[in-house]
C-alpha cells in the first residue's frame, strides 16, 4: 500500500465527516475496506479478535469513572458555589469577574476530565452575573470558551486517557505532564486578562474582607480534596489511573451526600449521562482500533515514516507542519475524533524522529484544545453560545476567543523549546 492510498483514505474519510457520516462508521468502513482489499475477505476474521480485546482494556475503565465523577461534582451543585469563592479571591484583580472565569475553569478542570463540561459548568453559573454587571460580552464569553479548553489538559483528563490508550503510554506520566502546561496557561490567560483591562475605568469587584474570603473559602475544599486524592495516589504510585479515579468517584459521593443532594434521581441522571458519553467514546475507540489494525498489517506506517524523514525535515519543522494540519483539522473536526483519527499515523513519524511520547502527547492536548476555541466549529464556542441567554450573535465568541488563541499559540513554541516544562514532573516519578 502506498503513500497515495493513504492520502486517498484519509481524504475519502473526511469527506464522509463533512457529508455528516458519524466518525466511529468513517473509520471503521476505510479500515474494514482497506484490509479486505489487501488481505481479501480473511481480514474479518481479525477484527472480532481486536474488537474483544479492545473492550477488555482495563485502562478503558477510566473513562466513565472520570466522566462519573465530573458529573457527580456538576451536579452536586459544588460548581457553583466553587465560582463565588474564586470570585471573592480574584475579584479585586483587573478584569474583575473575568479572572474568576479562568480559575473557576481551571480547578473544575481539575476534577471533571472534559472541556465541554468546563466550559458549560462554568459559563451557565458566570454569564448572569456578567450580564448583570455589564461586562464586555466578548471578552466574557472568549474567557469562558478559552478557559473551558482547560478541562482536556489539567489532569484528570479523558483525552490524555485516550492519548495514553492509543499509543501504550504510561497515563500516570501524562498526567503529570499536563499539570504545569495547565496551570502555566491558566496563568498566562489571567495575565492577558489584566493588561486588557488596566487602568483606572477597570472593572473590579467590591472589595470583601479577609473574613468573609475565608468564609467562602471552604467551597473550594472538595474539588481540592478530589484532585488531592485523584493525584496524590498517581504520583505516590499508590494506585493506578483507574483505582484513583474510584476513589475519586467514591470521594465524590461522600461530598453530594454532605450537600444533601444524593438520592436516586441524582444518581440516575449522573450514571444515564455517563453511560451516553462512555457509549460515544467506546464506539469511537473501537472503530479507531479496527483502522489501526488495517495500518499496521499493511505496514502503512513504515512507509509514511520513510516517507516523511526523506525529507530531511527537522523535529522543529514536523512540528510546525503538525500544527498547521491540526489548526486546519480543527475547524471541521471535533476533538476526539482528531485524536483517534490522526494519532495512529503522526506518534510513530514524530517517535521515530526523537520525540518525546509523554511530551507529544501534551502538544496532541494542546492542539486539541486550539481546535476547541478555532471558528467556525469549535466546540467550545457552541457550548457557550448555547448557555448564553441574551439571544446574541455567536461572532461576538468567536472575537472573544482570537487573543487566547494567539496566547495558546505562543505556548505551544514555549513548550517546543522548553520541553521540560512538560517533561519535570513525569521525570520525578
Amino acid at each position: 500500500m502506498t503513500v497515495t492510498t493513504v492520502f486517498i483514505g484519509f481524504f475519502a474519510m473526511l469527506g464522509m465527516l463533512l457529508l455528516g457520516v458519524p466518525i466511529a462508521v468513517a473509520m471503521a468502513l476505510i479500515g474494514v475496506i482497506g484490509g479486505i482489499m489487501v488481505f481479501d475477505w480473511t481480514f474479518m476474521d481479525s477484527i472480532g479478535a481486536v474488537v474483544w480485546s479492545v473492550h477488555n482494556e482495563a485502562l478503558l475503565t477510566a473513562i466513565p469513572l472520570f466522566i462519573l465523577l465530573g458529573e457527580l461534582l456538576l451536579r452536586s451543585g459544588i460548581a457553583d458555589k466553587m465560582f463565588l469563592s474564586m470570585a471573592a479571591w480574584l475579584g479585586r484583580l483587573p478584569g474583575g469577574l473575568l479572572h474568576t472565569n479562568i480559575g473557576s475553569c481551571a480547578l473544575f478542570a481539575a476534577t471533571s476530565g472534559s472541556s465541554v463540561a468546563t466550559a458549560a459548568t462554568i459559563g451557565t453559573v458566570a454569564l448572569p452575573s456578567l450580564q448583570e454587571r455589564k461586562y464586555c460580552m466578548r471578552q466574557s464569553l472568549g474567557s469562558l470558551a478559552a478557559g473551558g479548553t482547560l478541562g482536556i489538559l489539567i489532569p484528570p483528563s479523558v483525552n490524555m486517557l485516550i492519548y495514553g490508550s492509543l499509543t501504550n503510554n504510561s497515563i500516570g506520566k501524562l498526567f503529570m505532564a499536563g499539570l504545569i502546561p495547565g496551570v502555566m496557561l491558566s496563568l498566562l490567560f489571567m495575565v492577558y486578562i489584566a493588561f486588557a483591562n488596566r487602568g483606572q475605568g477597570s472593572v473590579r469587584e467590591e472589595k470583601l474582607s479577609l473574613s468573609e474570603k475565608l468564609r467562602l473559602s471552604r467551597h473550594l475544599i472538595p474539588p481540592a480534596v478530589v484532585f488531592g486524592i485523584v493525584m496524590g495516589s498517581i504520583y505516590s504510585g499508590l494506585a493506578t489511573a483507574t483505582e484513583s479515579a474510584a476513589l475519586g468517584v467514591m470521594t465524590a459521593l461522600w461530598f453530594a451526600w454532605r450537600s444533601g443532594k444524593l438520592s436516586l434521581t441524582f444518581l440516575q441522571e449522573c450514571f444515564v449521562q455517563t453511560a451516553r458519553i462512555t457509549g460515544m467514546i467506546l464506539l469511537i475507540i473501537t472503530a479507531a482500533f479496527v483502522l489501526n489494525l488495517t495500518i499496521s498489517l499493511t505496514g502503512v506506517v513504515d512507509e509514511l515514516t520513510a516517507w516523511v524523514t526523506s525529507f530531511g525535515l527537522s523535529v522543529t519543522g514536523l512540528l510546525l507542519i503538525l500544527i498547521l494540519f491540526y489548526l486546519a483539522l480543527g475547524m471541521f473536526m471535533d476533538v476526539l475524533s482528531m485524536q483517534v483519527l490522526t494519532i495512529p499515523i503522526t506518534y510513530p513519524i514524530v517517535t521515530a524522529l526523537g520525540v518525546d511520547p509523554i511530551w507529544y502527547g501534551v502538544f496532541v492536548v494542546l492542539m486539541c484544545e486550539l481546535a476547541l476555541i478555532t471558528p467556525p466549529v469549535g466546540m467550545n464556542l457552541f457550548v457557550v453560545q448555547s448557555v448564553r441567554k441574551d439571544g446574541g450573535n455567536i461572532s461576538d465568541v468567536m472575537w472573544g476567543v482570537v487573543p487566547f488563541i494567539l496566547i495558546m499559540m505562543l505556548f505551544t513554541f514555549s513548550l517546543m523549546m522548553f520541553p521540560e516544562i512538560a517533561l519535570w514532573l513525569p521525570n520525578l516519578m
